[in-house]
């Protein structure tokens, strides 16, 4: 009897949950509009194309950028860290203090919480990613100085 009644329970919780689900969501291309990175963000062309924005139960915010040959993000962190999935092309990315390294399509990259980087394309291809990072505290992002033409080349 004690498990009819528990199997029962749950079942009741189960549909209860699924009365107070939202539904899925579609977005179209044609319902997001693509805006030119601004310079105090980027230096060089960067074309953003948000994906999706954190809600009341999804933190995570997510976006496609395409930097042309060249352009790339200022130096920034992330409180909640971010993972880039490059689509197309090639790019650089680099931490603080470290080495650039080369990504291209196919790449996924996990850039822990806080660590100063930044990303965008070599100087010779233009590079595309998808950028997903979680809010904390409300922000996804710290922007701080743009990377210098003597950082980008080295």
């Amino acid at each position: 009897m004690k498990a009819r009644n528990l199997i029962a329970a749950a079942g009741l919780t189960m549909v209860a949950g699924m009365a107070h689900a939202e539904s899925t969501q579609i977005t179209s291309t044609q319902d997001r509009d693509t805006v030119v990175g601004s310079s105090d963000l980027f230096v060089g062309n960067a074309l953003i194309n948000p994906l999706f924005d954190s809600n009341d139960v999804r933190h995570t915010t997510g976006g496609e950028v395409t930097f042309a040959p060249g352009a790339r993000s200022n130096w920034h962190t992330h409180p909640a860290g971010q993972t880039l999935v490059v689509t197309d092309g090639v790019g650089w990315i680099q931490e603080e203090g470290g080495e650039k390294h080369v990504i291209k399509a196919g790449d996924v990259i996990w850039t822990p919480p806080g660590v100063k980087h930044w990303h965008g394309a070599s100087d010779t291809h233009s590079m595309t990613h998808i950028a997903i990072q979680d809010k904390a505290d409300g922000s996804a992002v710290e922007w701080m100085e743009p990377v210098s033409d003597e950082q980008y080349d080295d």
